[in-house]
Order: C-alpha cells, then sequence, then structure tokens
C-alpha cells in the first residue's frame, strides 16, 4: 500500500469528465520482413509476461473514507489483459489524418477508476504498412520521465525479445479492498512522515528560498530593456474552459538538424522548440485577427526528477517563457524566449529542495474537485488574465531505436493534457533521431483542421528559423545572472547547462 503525494493526487482532484488526466503515446512499428503472425495477441503475450515490472500496470486506487486525505495505491491481483490491451482496425484507406482523428477520439474519454489506470490499442489498417499502438495512463501515476522509464519495461533494443524473470507470488489477505481502519491508519502514518519531512526540510528551504530571491532581484533588467521577470497572460482563444472532445495532430523531424540549427543560431534545442511554436502560433492568431498586442506566454513543464530515479510518480514543477510575439524581428525574438527560459530555469534550480515537499492537506480531494468542477463550469478560464497561453513541454526520450513483439518502433508521438484555460498541449518528446511533436487541443477551441493547420505554421516557423544568420559563437553564451553567495558546485552547474 503506497499512499499517493499531494501532486500525484492533484491530477485525480482536477480531473472531470471534460478534463481527463491521462497522458498518452501514439507509435508506428515496421512489422519484420515476410511476418505472418497476428501482432495483437504477440503484443498481448508479450505484456503479459511483463506486468510485474512495472508497478503502473498492477496497481490501482483505494480511495480514503470521506475523502479525508489523498487515496492509496494497491496491488490489483486481477488484471484482464482483454480489457486493457484492444485491438482497432482503421477504415480505408487507413491514412496518418484518419489515425490522428482516432487517438483524438481515444485521448477523451476517461479512465475506469476501478481498475488499473491504463488502457493500449494495437491499431491496424493503415495504408502505410505500419502498425500503430497508442498508450495511455492516468497522469497521477507517471509524469513524462516516468513514462520514458516505463517505455524501458515494455520495449526491447533488439528484434530479439528478451525474457524476463516470471513475477514472484505474493502473500495477501484474500481482500478486494483495503477496510477502513486500515486506510485511516495509512494515511495518518502518512501524514506524520510528511510532516516530519518538511520540519527537516525547513533550513534548506530557507536557504532556498533566500538564494531564489537574490536570483530574482539579479535579473532586473536597466530600464528599457525586455524584463524577464513576466507579469500575467494576455486573453486568448486558448484560455478558455474546454470539453472533453479532443483534436490531435503530429510533426517529426530529425534531430542532428535541430542540434546543429541552435548551435548555429545561438541557443539549445529547447530554444529552437519553443521559438518555432512563438511563430507558429503567432502566425494562426494573427491570421484570425484575434492576436494580442502583448506578447504569448508558455507554462513549460521541468522535471525535477533525480538521475537515475525510476519511480512512476509525479516529480515536476513548471516555468513561465516568454514567446516574445511581439517581436517582429525573429533574431530578437529568438534571443528574448532564450534568455526568459534560462532566466526562468535559473531560478527553479535554486528552488528545487522546496518544489519537491509534499505537503498533506486535510480533506483536499473533495476540495480540489469542487474548484476543478466550478472553473469549468463558470469559465472563469477565459474571463481572467492567465498565467499562462500554452502549454509546451520538450521531454527527452530513448536516444535508440526500440522494439516491441519483434516489431520496429519508426516513430513516437506523445499525446498529452489540454486543461481549462489551456486549450492547447504541444509536446515534444525525442526518439532515434528524431523530434516528434504531439498537438493534444479542446476541439472546440482548436478544431481538427486547425490543428493540422498549426503544423503547417510549425513547419513553415522552422524554415525561417533556418534562414536566420550564423550567430559568432562567442555570442550563443547567455549569462545568467548567479548571486555570488551561490556556491561553486552551483555556478559549475549552470555553466555545464548552457553547454547542453
Amino acid at each position: 500500500m503506497d499512499q499517493l503525494s499531494s501532486m500525484d493526487a492533484s491530477f485525480l482532484h482536477f480531473e472531470t469528465p471534460e478534463t481527463p488526466m491521462h497522458v498518452g503515446s501514439l507509435m508506428l512499428f515496421e512489422l519484420p520482413e515476410g511476418y505472418t503472425g497476428d501482432y495483437y495477441e504477440d503484443v498481448k503475450e508479450m505484456i503479459g509476461k511483463r506486468l510485474h515490472l512495472a508497478s503502473v500496470l498492477t496497481r490501482k486506487l483505494a480511495q480514503m473514507p470521506f475523502e479525508l486525505a489523498e487515496p492509496v495505491w494497491i496491488d490489483d491481483d486481477d488484471i484482464d489483459l482483454d480489457y486493457h490491451i484492444r485491438s482497432v482496425t482503421l477504415r480505408r484507406p487507413g491514412t496518418m489524418a484518419q489515425l490522428e482523428q482516432l487517438i483524438a477520439r481515444l485521448h477523451s474519454t476517461l479512465l475506469d477508476r476501478s481498475r488499473a489506470l491504463w488502457e493500449m490499442y494495437v491499431i491496424e489498417g493503415l495504408e502505410s504498412g505500419h502498425v500503430a499502438f497508442y498508450t495511455k495512463a492516468h497522469h497521477s501515476g507517471v509524469d513524462g520521465k516516468a513514462g520514458v522509464e516505463l517505455a524501458k519495461v515494455l520495449y526491447d533494443v533488439s528484434p530479439k525479445i528478451r525474457e524476463v524473470p516470471p513475477p514472484r507470488r505474493k502473500r495477501s489477505s484474500g481482500q478486494y479492498q483495503l477496510g477502513v481502519t486500515e486506510l485511516l491508519q495509512a494515511a495518518a502514518q502518512n501524514a506524520a512522515q510528511q510532516y516530519r519531512k518538511i520540519a527537516e526540510a525547513l533550513p534548506s528551504a530557507a536557504k532556498a528560498f533566500s538564494t531564489a530571491a537574490s536570483v530574482i532581484a539579479s535579473q532586473q533588467v536597466p530600464k528599457g530593456e525586455r524584463a524577464l521577470n513576466l507579469g500575467l497572460a494576455p486573453n486568448t482563444i486558448f484560455n478558455q474552459s474546454i470539453t472533453n472532445q479532443r483534436s490531435y495532430s503530429t510533426l517529426s523531424v530529425p534531430l542532428a538538424d535541430i542540434k546543429a540549427l541552435g548551435k548555429r543560431v545561438g541557443g539549445t534545442v529547447n530554444t529552437i522548440v519553443m521559438a518555432t511554436c512563438s511563430i507558429a502560433l503567432e502566425r494562426f492568431l494573427k491570421e484570425r485577427d484575434l492576436l494580442p498586442k502583448e506578447t504569448l506566454i508558455a507554462m513549460v513543464p521541468v522535471s525535477l526528477r533525480a538521475e537515475g530515479d525510476a519511480s512512476m510518480n509525479n516529480q515536476v514543477s513548471a516555468v513561465r517563457v516568454d514567446l516574445a510575439s511581439d517581436i517582429a524581428d525573429i533574431p530578437a525574438r529568438f534571443k528574448a524566449i532564450h534568455a526568459s527560459s534560462e532566466a526562468a530555469k535559473a531560478v527553479v534550480r535554486e528552488l528545487k529542495p522546496v518544489l519537491g515537499i509534499n505537503v498533506p492537506i486535510t480533506g483536499a480531494p473533495w476540495l480540489m474537485t469542487g474548484l476543478a468542477s466550478l472553473l469549468g463550469r463558470s469559465n472563469v478560464a477565459g474571463r481572467l488574465p492567465a498565467a499562462g497561453n500554452v502549454l509546451i513541454s520538450n521531454v527527452p526520450g530513448p536516444p535508440m531505436p526500440l522494439y516491441m513483439a519483434g516489431a520496429k518502433m519508426v516513430h513516437y508521438y506523445p499525446v498529452s493534457i489540454p486543461y481549462h484555460g489551456s486549450a492547447l498541449n504541444i509536446t515534444v518528446h525525442s526518439y532515434a533521431g528524431l523530434l516528434e511533436f504531439g498537438l493534444t487541443a479542446c476541439r472546440r477551441v482548436l478544431s481538427q483542421e486547425e490543428s493540422w493547420e498549426i503544423v503547417k505554421h510549425l513547419q513553415a516557423a522552422l524554415a525561417e528559423i533556418e534562414a536566420l544568420p550564423t550567430v559568432p559563437e562567442t555570442a550563443t553564451v547567455v549569462e545568467i545572472n548567479v548571486p555570488a553567495k551561490a556556491s561553486a558546485k552551483r555556478k559549475s552547474e549552470i555553466s555545464g547547462e548552457r553547454n547542453a
């Protein structure tokens, strides 16, 4: 029995029928030459043998009495593979556009909370000859990096299907659900442990806040220059309450080209991604006479996960990045985006010990669920200024080709979560020399045709960035102000990240 952290549980409490809170992936596989088997059955058999390797596949929720505390994960001893792993065939001709529309529909439905919170679909009938594989798992159990760790469990690095040790027999009481006494006792013990951890973290938290405040103060710019500390975001069509219906589209570009482009024009892969999205969104809104005069702001998730941590939970925060959509000159816009991104990361770097602290709150489940419902039905998101206009996430993925049941994965697209006030989520995932874009949105705000239109704008934006002149090598480094009292180790970390 493992109690959810406040962050993990928030994805459950903020879930409503309009806002499913699961993340997913769309993969395309190339079957072995001469393959004549039943790929769905092969996949189901392989996953069945590996369920025990990933806790997210074999656990379900047990709610606390009266929702006084966060729920707990318990072992699910009755995983129905025929329910969790499903077979779908596309209608002819089986185009990529048809596949993206199917994924949008599959992604719009809630997961069954009485079961383990995941589903997988083997999708055949593509005109390319590929087999698609769509997975979704609740965000309460995995974040982006945990999803990559899950991929390492499910997939192989060669066409040969590796053998794994069988699961050990578990000793259990045979109860279908835990008793009320056990649940309340677990909640009390967890709260006591978390409050003790908070007390132990207070000295380091005070130091982190002090250093972060110094970093923010040091980022003040002279009057007339572009500020690094951002205000609220302007209202756009993306800052609305949403429905559960989705649109979805994809884009794939060579990662080596993006790395080389970033090095040539002065930035990182992340800067290229942000600038590309900035140009595409600006053009899309401008064509409809909906572009605000103020700059667009992106909410960008950042991982708090320590190196080597493969736990299946959420360790993530978010920063706000200036998309500089009010700057017409593309090189100047690129520099502003890069400076804003680096400044935001510098603050999070200092606050990392604080952002990961779990704070248990009595009654949080019903309170947060009520607020989520109110947010959607009142359309407050569409009436007030927002923290950000769009969600943009960049998750590093496996650098080598992966295989599943003997078939080679040729594409690995992310499928993510829009929410009230952030109706468009652009997630980028690297895989085997490719940079894979997945655009997930509320269909009422961004139709399927409009989603494809933004993809075209992304392609045009990349071409425009490629046309930029080469920046002298000495100009590619952006200086991030760090207080003198920051440790030498921290300065070394920052210097290393500039070159990433």
